[in-house]
């Protein structure tokens, strides 16, 4: 079992993955909307530019919620000691 990371480690962990979860819903706000009308041809009869805004980013904003919440429960999964409890 590897041991617990520093209270200063773990939060650097922490404000890291968030950051990278902001840039990324950044890029998919307004980098994908700058480019959406260069996407402009027809999926499932409506123009991919419509699906991109209205379902695309939604299920990005869903991944990227999903991925933290994964990736922190293995973290304090991990901090825990051989009694289930938190490091003091």
């Amino acid at each position: 079992m590897p041991s617990p990371l520093s209270p200063e480690r773990y939060w650097r962990l922490n404000r890291r993955l968030i950051a990278a979860g902001l840039l990324l819903g950044f890029v998919v706000t307004f980098g994908l909307g700058w480019y959406a009308r260069e996407l402009d041809f027809i999926f499932l009869g409506w123009g991919f530019n419509f699906w991109l805004a209205a379902q695309g980013a939604l299920l990005i904003y869903l991944l990227i919620v999903i991925g933290y919440a994964w990736i922190m429960n293995r973290l304090d999964a991990s901090q825990l000691d051989s009694q289930g409890r938190p490091p003091a």
